[in-house]
C-alpha cells in the first residue's frame, strides 16, 4: 500500500441496522431513469480535461463572496454612492456650477463632491479587498489530487476540476462535492461530520458502491475510467440522483455515496472520491446567496430627513424666485447702475418669468447648504474609526485562538445598538460539542455531588438577597421568631458542590462526576451492587464506538459517533469498566471491581445492534456473555424507555423520574438505561424475523425493521438514568442572560434533531423546567390517501391557532412559553397563508427553537422575522449552513474561531466566540448608535442654522442671489471647519463607560426604542437650528446695522458682517492665515481679522452674546429633562458623579437590579424561578409555626 497505509479490516457496516444498509448485488434496483431536463450533467471520471470545453465546461472551484470585482467596482460603487439622495443632488449642483446661473465658483462645488464620493468609494474598496483576502485563504487550501499514472500531488482547491480524483485524509475538509469511491475501511464506509452544513454533531455514515471497493490505493487509479450522469447543480443537501457507469455496468447513486464540500472526514484514515460539483455549483454554495448591500435603519431614516430638507430647499427657493420676479418686474428698471438687462440674460425686466426661472436654479444651488454634503463622508470616517475600536477591543480578543473581533463592514455599526431579535445557530455557536458525565441515578439512588451552575447561582442569589434584607433589618424579625433562616438554610435547600480543595485532581475531559460511593470500586459496597454492575456494563457495551490506544501512554481514546457516547465510555472507564477492543462480532471490556484488584477482561459477543435514529430515540444491543446468557441492553429518551417497561421492571420508576426532573431543572441532558434477559429460543425466533426484515427488498423494509425491533424492545427492566452536561462555549449562558436582560429576543435555528436542540435550550437557559413547551409537528399521513398535504396544512394551522389561544388566555404573569418546531412543519408554516399566524405565535413566546431546518429555511425564517416585525434582526453562526441566514439578516455575525470560514466571509462582523456578542451589542452597539444619532442630529442642526442665514440675507438684499459669505468660507464650512468637532463626538462620546453598560443592560433599549433618533428629537434639533439661524442673523444685523464699527466711525460692510456671523471656535486661526493670502484680496477680505475685526470691541461682544443666546434653549431643555424626566443614563451619571456606586453599594446593587428588562429566558429568569420554588418550600416549612411575619417575608 502506498504511504505504508494498512487498510482497516473491520467491516464497520455490520454495526448498523438502519443507517448503513446495502442490498445484495442480485437485489439491487436498476439504474435511475434520469433522462430529461434537470439531469444533464455528465462527469468523466479521471478525465478532467474533457470538461474544459462546451457543452461540458463547468465552473471552476474558485469561490468568491466579494461585492465587487475589478470590472464591476467602478460602476457598482458609483451607483451605491449616487443611490444616496444628497449625493445625487450635489452631482446636479456641481454640473450647474459650470453654468452662469451658479452663485459660486465651479471648484467650490465640484471639489467637495469628488472628495466625499472618492473617500466613500475608497472605504468600500478596502472592505471588499479584505473579503477577497479571506476568499483566497480558502481557495489556496491544498488537496491531494491524482495527476497521472497513479501519482497524487498537492493542488490548490481553486485548481480542482470536475472529474478529478481526490484523496482526502482524516480530519480534512472535502474541497468539492465528491462521489465516494473507497475508504480506509475494507467495506468502503467512512464517517463524515456535517456540522458546517446542517449543524448536526452526530457523524454520518457514507458508503461507496461495492464495484469501486478495489480502488483502494494510489496506483489503482492509473487506468481508472468511468462516467457519471446525474442531476444538475441544486441546493438540496439531502438528495442526490445519478447513475455511475463502470466496466460496462450502470449502478444507481444516492446521497449515501456523496461527500459534500465543507463537511469533514472523521474516524476514517482516508477516502478516494471523484469530483462531481465544483465551486458555486457545489450544494453548499448553491445554498449561499449573493452578498447583499445592507443599509442601517438610521441611514434610511436619514434619507427621509434629506427629503424634508430638500422640500424645504425647494420651498424657500420658490419664495426667493417669486420675490426676485417681483423685484425684477417692478424695481429693477429703476436701478440703472446695475446695467440691466445683463449680458447673460439672467435678469431682464422685460422677461420676469424667464429671469425668475434662472433665479430658481441659482437659489437651489445657493441654499444647498441646508443639505450637508460632508454628512455622508463624516459618517464614513466615524464608522471606520468606530470599527477600528471594535477590532482593537482587548475584551473581545480570544487568547486560545489568537482571534480578535473584526468589523468586516463599518456600514452597520449603529445597527448593532438597535437589535430586537437574535437568530442563532446552535452547534459551534452556542456549544463546543463536548459532553461531561455529571450525575446518574441507579436503582432509585441519585449519585453525583457536583452541583449545576443553576443550583449554585440560585443559592448565591438568595444569599445576596438575604444579605441585602439584613441591611434593612428584615431578617431580625425571623431571628426573633426563632427561625434560623440564613445562608446555611439555603444550602440545605439546594445541592452544593463537594469540591475538596485539598484533593484537587486535574479535570478529565468528558467526566465531571464526583461521588466517592461509586469511585475506586466502592460501588461494590452499595445495597444494589448487582444493578450498579449492570449499569456500568450498559455504558461500556451499548454503543458503536471504536477504541484507539495511544502507543506511548497505553490509554484509550474513543472514536464515537456522538459526544454523548464518548462521555459514557469515559465515565465507564473511570468507574472501572474500560472498553478496550472491538472485533467484527465482539466487544471486550476490562473490568476492575476494586482499586487493589487486577482488571479482568470480559468478552461479550454482539448478536445484533439496533442503532439510534431520531425517529426511534433509542439504541439497543443484544449480547451474549461468557456464561452464555443473552441480554438486550437499551438506552434512550426517558419517555420512550418508560413506555416499554414491564410490570416488574418499574421498581425504580418513581425515584428515577424524580431524579430525571431534578436533572432537567439543572439543565442536564438525560437518558434512561434498561435491560432485558432473553430466552435463547425466544431470541432465535425473533432473529429469524429480524433477518427476514433486514434482507427484504420491498418498499416496506424500514417499517418492517421498525416493527420487529419494537417487538424486541418491550418488557424492559429499568436500571437507571444518566445526566450529561452539554459543554456550552465559555460564557454562553451568561451572555444569553445579559442579552435577555437587555430586552433582546433569541431564536435558535439548528439542523440538529429536536431532542438535542431542546437539551441545548435547557443548558443555555432558553428553556427551563416549568416553561410550557409548544411543539408544532407534522402529523403522520401514512393512512391518508387523498389530499394528504392539505390535511397536514390544516392540522398545522389548527395547532398554531390553539397554541395562540392558549398563550393569549394565560393569566399567570410568571408563565413562559417556548415554541419548538421542526423543518418539515416549518415548510408549511412559512407558506403565505400561514406564516403571519406562525410569526404572531412565535413573537408571543419567550423563546423559539427551530430544529431540523435547512440553510434555506434559516434564511426564510430570518426574512419572515425581519419583514414581519419590521425590527432589526441579527443572525449569528459559524458554518456554511448559516450563510443564507447571515446574509438575510439586517446584521450578520460570523464565529471566526471555528474551522469553517464561510460564515465569516459572508458576515458583517466576526467574533471568536458567542460570548463576545454581549460586548459587541451592549457596549459597542449602544455607543455607536448613540454617537451616530447625535452626530447626525448635530449635522442637520448646524446646516439648517447656516443655510437659513443665507436665505435671510437673500431676502434682506432684494433676492439678488448674493451670498453674505465668501466662497472659501462656504467651501470649508462642512468639509473642514465644522467636521472635526462632529467627528470627535461620533468617535469618542460616552454617556457611560463599558462596565456600566454591562451592569445596566436595560440601557441598551434606548437603541431599539430609537430614543435618540426619533422624529420628536429630529424636529427638536431642526427647530433649534431654526432658532439659532434667526438669532445669528438678526442679532448680528440689529447690532451692526446702524452702529459705528471701526474707530473712524465707518459701519461694517458685508464681508465684516458675514465673517462675524460665520465665527466658530477654529475660525480665528483660519482667518489669520486666510487674511494674509492674495485670495483674500479678490473678496475684499485682506487681513480681515487682524486689521478689521479684532480691533473692534463690538465684534467680540457680539460673538459672545450670539453664542450664549443660541445655546440657552438647549441648556434649558437638558436642565429640565435631567431634573424632572431623566433618562436612565442621566440617573447613572449622577450616581457616578456623587460616587454613590462606591459609598452606597446597596443602592448601586438595587439600581442595577431595576435596570434589567423583565425577561422569561436566561440564567437570571431560571434562578428567579428556582428562588420562587425555594421560597415556596420555605413558606410551607414555616407556615406550621403560625408566624405571619415569617410567611410574609418568605413570600417576598
Amino acid at each position: 500500500m502506498a504511504g505504508g497505509r494498512i487498510r482497516a479490516k473491520i467491516r464497520r457496516s455490520n454495526l448498523y441496522t438502519f443507517a448503513c444498509y446495502r442490498p445484495r448485488a442480485s437485489e439491487e434496483d436498476g439504474p435511475h431513469d434520469i433522462h430529461g431536463p434537470g439531469y444533464s450533467r455528465m462527469v468523466y471520471c479521471n478525465q478532467p480535461r474533457m470538461h474544459e470545453q462546451k457543452p461540458l465546461k463547468y465552473c471552476t472551484n474558485y469561490i468568491s463572496t466579494t461585492k465587487y470585482n475589478f470590472i464591476t467596482f467602478l460602476p457598482k460603487a458609483i451607483f451605491e454612492q449616487f443611490r444616496r439622495v444628497a449625493n445625487l443632488y450635489f452631482l446636479l449642483a456641481a454640473l450647474l456650477s459650470l453654468t452662469p446661473v451658479s452663485p459660486f465658483s465651479a471648484i467650490s462645488m465640484i471639489a467637495p463632491l469628488v472628495f466625499v464620493v472618492g473617500l466613500s468609494m475608497a472605504k468600500e474598496a478596502l472592505e471588499d479587498w479584505r473579503r477577497f483576502i479571506q476568499d483566497m485563504k480558502v481557495n489556496l487550501r491544498k488537496a491531494n489530487v491524482h495527476k497521472k499514472d497513479g501519482v497524487f500531488g498537492l493542488k490548490p482547491w481553486m485548481k480542482i476540476r470536475v472529474g478529478d480524483i481526490v484523496k482526502v485524509e482524516k480530519d480534512k475538509f472535502f474541497p468539492a462535492d465528491l462521489l465516494l469511491l473507497s475508504s480506509s475501511y475494507e467495506d468502503g464506509i467512512c464517517y463524515v461530520e456535517t456540522m458546517n452544513l446542517d449543524g448536526e454533531t452526530n457523524l454520518k455514515v457514507k458508503r461507496s458502491l461495492e464495484t469501486t471497493l478495489a480502488l483502494d490505493d494510489d496506483p489503482t487509479f492509473k487506468e481508472f475510467r468511468a462516467s457519471i450522469r446525474c442531476e444538475d447543480p441544486n441546493p438540496n443537501l439531502y438528495t442526490f440522483v445519478g447513475n455511475f457507469e463502470y466496466d460496462r455496468q450502470v449502478y444507481p447513486l444516492d446521497p449515501s455515496q456523496i461527500l459534500l464540500r465543507d463537511s469533514k472526514l472523521r474516524n476514517t484514515g482516508y477516502v478516494y472520491g471523484v469530483v462531481i460539483f465544483t465551486g458555486h455549483d457545489s450544494k453548499v454554495m448553491q445554498n449561499a446567496t449573493k452578498s447583499p448591500s445592507k443599509r442601517s435603519r438610521i441611514e434610511k431614516q436619514m434619507d427621509k430627513i434629506i427629503y424634508i430638507l430638500f422640500s424645504l430647499l425647494v420651498f424657500i427657493s420658490l419664495i426667493s424666485s417669486v420675490g426676485f420676479i417681483a423685484k425684477t418686474k417692478n424695481e429693477l428698471p429703476n436701478w440703472w447702475y446695475l446695467q440691466v438687462p445683463d449680458s447673460a440674460g439672467l435678469f431682464d425686466p422685460s422677461k420676469p418669468l424667464e429671469s425668475g426661472f434662472y433665479h430658481l436654479v441659482t437659489a437651489l444651488i445657493l441654499y444647498g447648504y441646508l443639505i450637508p454634503i460632508s454628512l455622508y463622508v463624516s459618517i464614513e470616517v466615524v464608522k471606520v474609526l468606530q470599527a477600528l475600536f471594535i477590532n482593537k477591543d482587548i475584551h473581545m480578543y480570544d487568547e486560545e485562538s489568537g482571534t480578535p473581533a473584526q468589523a468586516r463592514t463599518s456600514n452597520l455599526n449603529e445597527e448593532l445598538g438597535q437589535v430586537d431579535t437574535i437568530l442563532s445557530d446552535k452547534t459551534g455557536t452556542l456549544t463546543c460539542n463536548q459532553m461531561d458525565f455529571l450525575k446518574c441515578s441507579i436503582a432509585g439512588t441519585a449519585y453525583g455531588m457536583r452541583a449545576s451552575d443553576v443550583e449554585l447561582a440560585a443559592a448565591k442569589q438568595m444569599a445576596m438577597d438575604i444579605d441585602g434584607l439584613s441591611q434593612t433589618g428584615t431578617p431580625h424579625s425571623w431571628e426573633k421568631s426563632g427561625v434560623g433562616f440564613g445562608t446555611s438554610e439555603i444550602q440545605l435547600e439546594t445541592v452544593i458542590t463537594s469540591k475538596d480543595e485539598e484533593d484537587h485532581k486535574p479535570p478529565i475531559k468528558g467526566f465531571g462526576f464526583e461521588d466517592s460511593r461509586l469511585m475506586n470500586g466502592n460501588w461494590s459496597q452499595e445495597p444494589n451492587a448487582d444493578v450498579i454492575l449492570l449499569f456500568f456494563r450498559i455504558l461500556s457495551i451499548c454503543h458503536t464506538a471504536i477504541p484507539e490506544q495511544n502507543e506511548v501512554t497505553g490509554a484509550f481514546t474513543y472514536e464515537a459517533e456522538s459526544p454523548d457516547e464518548g462521555s459514557f465510555l469515559v465515565a465507564a472507564r473511570e468507574f472501572g469498566f474500560e472498553f478496550c477492543k472491538r472485533t467484527q462480532s465482539t466487544v471486550v471490556v476490562r473490568e476492575r471491581y476494586s482499586s487493589f484488584q487486577d482488571p479482568v477482561e470480559r468478552e461479550f459477543k454482539v448478536l445484533n445492534l439496533l442503532d439510534f435514529t431520531s425517529k426511534r430515540k433509542r439504541m439497543s444491543v443484544i449480547v451474549k456473555d461468557e456464561d452464555g446468557q443473552i441480554f438486550l441492553l437499551c438506552k434512550g429518551a426517558d419517555s420512550i424507555i418508560f413506555d416499554r417497561l414491564s410490570r416488574n421492571g418499574r421498581m425504580y420508576e418513581e425515584a428515577t423520574m424524580r431524579h430525571l426532573n431534578e436533572y432537567g431543572e439543572a439543565g442536564l441532558r438525560t437518558l434512561a438505561l434498561a435491560y432485558k434477559k432473553l430466552d435463547p429460543a425466544e431470541y432465535l425466533a425473533w432473529n429469524e424475523e429480524f433477518t427476514k426484515a433486514k434482507t427484504s427488498i420491498n418498499g416496506d423494509r424500514e417499517s418492517m425493521l421498525e416493527r420487529v425491533s419494537d417487538m424486541m424492545e418491550r418488557d424492559l427492566i429499568l436500571v437507571g438514568a444518566t445526566a450529561v452536561e452539554d459543554k456550552l462555549q465559555k460564557g454562553v449562558p451568561q451572555c444569553i442572560d445579559k442579552l435577555a436582560q437587555a430586552g433582546l429576543k433569541i431564536w435558535v435555528l439548528t439542523g440538529d434533531k429536536m431532542e438535542t436542540a431542546i437539551n441545548i435550550g435547557f443548558a443555555c437557559s432558553l428553556l427551563r423546567q416549568g416553561m410550557k413547551q409548544i411543539c408544532i409537528t407534522t402529523m403522520n399521513t401514512d393512512a391518508l390517501v387523498q389530499d394528504s398535504k392539505q390535511a397536514v396544512r390544516e392540522n398545522i394551522l389548527m395547532q398554531i391557532t390553539k397554541a395562540t389561544q392558549m398563550v393569549k388566555l394565560e393569566r399567570d404573569p410568571n408563565a413562559a412559553f417556548a415554541l419548538i418546531i421542526d423543518g418539515k412543519t416549518l415548510t408549511y408554516a412559512l407558506e403565505d397563508d400561514m406564516k403571519h399566524q406562525f410569526l404572531n405565535l412565535a413573537v408571543d413566546c419567550a423563546s423559539v427553537i427551530c430544529c431540523r431546518v435547512s440553510p434555506k429555511q434559516k434564511a426564510l425564517v430570518t426574512r419572515l422575522v425581519k419583514q414581519g416585525t419590521g425590527k432589526t434582526t441579527l443572525a449569528i453562526g459559524d458554518g456554511a449552513n448559516d450563510v443564507g441566514m447571515i446574509q438575510e439578516a439586517d446584521i450578520g455575525v460570523g464565529i471566526s474561531g471555528c474551522e469553517g470560514m464561510q460564515a465569516v466571509m459572508a458576515s458583517d462582523f466576526a467574533i471568536a466566540q458567542f460570548r463576545f456578542l454581549e460586548r459587541l451589542l451592549v457596549v459597542h452597539g449602544h455607543w455607536c448608535y448613540k454617537r451616530i444619532a447625535q452626530m447626525i442630529c448635530y449635522f442637520f442642526y448646524k446646516n439648517i442654522a447656516f443655510g437659513l442665514t443665507i436665505f435671510y440675507f437673500e431676502a434682506f438684499a432684494g433676492f439678488s442671489g448674493q451670498s453674505v459669505y465668501v466662497d472659501w468660507y462656504m467651501l470649508l464650512f462642512n468639509v473642514v471647519l465644522t467636521s472635526l468637532p462632529v467627528i470627535s463626538l461620533g468617535v469618542f462620546e460616552q454617556d457611560v463607560d463599558s462596565e456600566v453598560c454591562l451592569q445596566f443592560p436595560a440601557l441598551y433599549q434606548q437603541g431599539p426604542k430609537n430614543l435618540f433618533f426619533d422624529w420628536y428629537r429630529i424636529f427638536g434639533w431642526m427647530g433649534n437650528g431654526l432658532y439659532t439661524s434667526l438669532i445669528i442673523f438678526f442679532l448680528n444685523i440689529i447690532i451692526f446695522y446702524d452702529q459705528a464699527f471701526r474707530s473712524g466711525g465707518q459701519t461694517a460692510d458685508m464681508i465684516a458682517v458675514g465673517t462675524t456671523m460665520f465665527t466658530v471656535a477654529s475660525w480665528y486661526l483660519f482667518l489669520l492665515v486666510y487674511g494674509e493670502l492674495t485670495l483674500a484680496l479678490d473678496e475684499n477680505a485682506f487681513r480681515i481679522l487682524s486689521e478689521i475685526l479684532a480691533p473692534a470691541p463690538i465684534y467680540w461682544s457680539t460673538t459672545l452674546l450670539v453664542s450664549v443666546a443660541c445655546n440657552l434653549p438647549y441648556l434649558a431643555h437638558i436642565s429640565f429633562q435631567r431634573s424632572f424626566n431623566p433618562l436612565d443614563h442621566h440617573v447613572i451619571q449622577e450616581i457616578k458623579y456623587y460616587r454613590k456606586d462606591i459609598e452606597d453599594r446597596h443602592m448601586w446593587r438595587r439600581e442595577r437590579s431595576k435596570a434589567r428588562q423583565k425577561t422569561k429566558i436566561g440564567f437570571t429568569a431560571r434562578v428567579d424561578a428556582k428562588i420562587r420554588q425555594l421560597k415556596g418550600r420555605l413558606q410551607k416549612k414555616y407556615s406550621s409555626m403560625g408566624n405571619p411575619a415569617v410567611i410574609q417575608q418568605a413570600e417576598l
